[in-house]
């Protein structure tokens, strides 16, 4: 079971940075999508460009980029533009990112259907570019854009200069919009490094021992020998340790201090916490120190997970904790409060794209959920009662699992505990997610029952619609049987090899999760046995039914270890 909600982000470049009335024109509808949320709009006056960053599922993003360039199509005439940046249409590029729960190939996929679309819809060639380019030389941009809008007559015309999409001979339609790159890129992380020195040229050293680029080979003298080049007159260069990563070093009057500030374009070849351990090594091999980093823009959540996993697992430390407790390792592992307070919640995409005022069961304190529950409404009802003993089934094993990892004697096992850990915080996403999502099938069913029934074609779409609610509300706790079951691996486990201290812990994870299965199996037979379909409701019925059998006999077994280590 994968709960994890799939977002990408979108960094449109408009050819317009001066006129606010068109940027927010433009903006305007993009917000207006449902679902998509507007991180940043930055205008440049110099090169009368605005960079807009949007974020959402899929789906929604991808129509909010399209209703943008066909905007930016009617306001901006690239007849009339002029700027410092290279450009090449009123929408000038258009990547697509993926952030979290989506490959970089089905972003390249998603870029070429909204490429053909631009250009079939709203007659805008289009170029596909990087990931989601059709030839090796056109994942360059600069390739795609060459020669910019003032080769738009050639580059429309010349066989292999030709877009991908919408290719035709000029006319004043795209005479006024130009073309534009649509693509698939990874995500972008800038970061500075901050360092105890106010030396730019120590800083630039550090830059220069990392970055992909590297340095100039030099003949003699390292630092003033002349610099060599090959039998094409280009530069030799000795590369850097860090792939997929620029950086220069600099000295910040605000903070007086240097820092390697970098630019990693791969954040799956050189993830952050690569890169700060290897600046600290370079570093420290010139006599410097680096006392923190600093995030600049947003990062996805995965970043500061996989960081506070990487330095758990040095200092041998069990990774099955609360996601917020890894990303607090991140934090100060990196030093990501150096220079200021680092909140998570204003950094991180996913925190910034939850849904305000949507106020979830799993919220709510221990104490507002038990009076929640206790109130005169329906919901929450047992099945929900039933995914949150699952909830705290596996939440004992994972804190059985953690006190092994960590007990004095054992460290030679902490690995081993810790993946037990792992799999019990794995558990407990999934049953926290079907926490809310069990009361979610239950106000299906009522606004199914609410729909009109005037007509007898009303009647029929009202019966359908109860039915097929009907079926998601049998399947929702057949689900919290089937994730909770699994929490007597974990408990069985902790009881037989774990701290035996904590022996009693891991017994009465497994009583809450046999009360888990059979409460949400009770859920199953009340929503099933209301199905016109009888052989589909004897089906979830018989499968609930053998999750019962299953979770009597596991707990049996596991109580009876419990009671013989007592």
């Amino acid at each position: 079971m994968n709960n994890v909600k799939q977002l990408v982000e979108c960094v449109p470049n408009f050819s317009e940075g001066r006129n606010m009335e068109i940027i927010n024109q433009i903006t305007n509808v993009i917000k207006e999508v449902k679902g998509v949320k507007l991180l940043d709009v930055d205008p440049g006056e110099a090169t009368n460009r605005t960079v807009v960053t949007f974020v959402g599922c899929p789906d929604v993003v991808v129509e909010a980029a399209f209703l943008a360039v066909k905007k930016a199509g009617e306001l901006i005439d690239m007849r009339q533009h002029h700027g410092a940046h290279p450009r090449m249409g009123a929408t000038d590029v258009l990547p697509i990112i993926p952030v979290a729960g989506i490959t970089l190939e089905e972003c390249a996929e998603l870029a070429r259907k909204l490429a053909k679309r631009i250009a079939d819809e709203l007659q805008i060639p289009c170029y596909c570019y990087e990931a989601a380019a059709f030839t090796l030389e056109r994942q360059n941009l600069a390739v795609c854009r060459q020669g910019e809008y003032e080769a738009l007559a050639e580059k429309l015309t010349t066989e292999g200069k030709q877009p991908d999409f919408g290719a035709r001979p000029v006319d004043e339609r795209v005479q006024r919009t130009g073309m534009t790159a649509v693509g698939a890129r990874n995500f972008l992380i800038a970061t500075n490094f901050n360092l105890n020195t106010t030396s730019t040229r120590r800083a630039n050293a550090i830059a220069f021992d990392v970055r992909e680029k590297g340095r100039p080979v030099r003949e003699g003298n390292p630092i003033t020998g002349k610099i060599k080049k090959d039998e094409n007159g280009k530069t030799i260069n000795q590369p850097g340790t860090l792939k997929a990563t620029k950086a220069i070093g600099w000295f910040i009057d605000e903070y007086g201090i240097a820092q390697v500030s970098m630019n990693i374009t791969n954040i799956d070849v050189t993830p952050l916490h690569v890169a700060f351990d290897e600046v600290c090594r370079c570093a420290q091999n010139r006599g410097v120190r680096v006392t923190g980093t600093e995030i600049v823009g947003l990062i996805p959540k995965r970043t500061l997970i996989e960081a506070g996993r990487y330095f758990l697992e040095k200092q041998n430390r069990s990774t099955g904790i609360p996601e917020e407790d890894v990303i607090k390792i991140a934090v100060k592992s990196m030093g990501l409060d150096d220079l200021k307070p680092f909140n998570p919640r204003e950094k991180v995409i996913e925190y910034l794209c939850e849904e305000e005022g949507n106020k979830k069961l799993v919220d709510l304190t221990v104490e507002g959920f038990a009076k929640e529950t206790s109130r005169e409404s329906p919901a929450p009802g047992g099945g929900t009662i039933s995914a949150y003993m699952g909830v705290l089934g596996a939440a004992l094993g994972a804190m059985v699992a953690n006190l092994s990892s960590h007990k004095p004697g054992w460290d030679d096992r902490w690995e081993e505990f810790s993946h037990w850990a792992d799999k019990g915080q794995e558990m407990m996403r999934n049953l926290l997610h079907l926490v809310d999502e069990d009361t979610e099938a239950f106000n299906r069913i009522m606004a199914a029952f609410g729909l009109p029934k005037k007509t007898d074609a009303d009647k029929q779409a009202r019966t359908d619609a109860i039915q097929a609610a009907t079926l998601y509300a049998a399947q929702v706790p057949l689900q919290t049987m089937k994730e909770s079951f699994r929490v007597f691996e974990l408990c069985k486990a902790m009881a037989e090899t774990g701290n035996p201290n904590s022996v009693s812990d891991a017994g009465v994870g497994a009583l809450a999760a046999r009360a888990a299965v059979l409460g949400a199996g009770m859920n199953v037979k009340i929503n099933a046995g209301s199905l016109i379909d009888k052989e589909v409701s004897n089906k979830l019925i018989a499968e609930a039914n053998e999750l019962i059998a299953k979770a009597n006999a596991a707990e049996s077994e596991i109580v009876a270890i419990v009671e013989s280590k007592l």
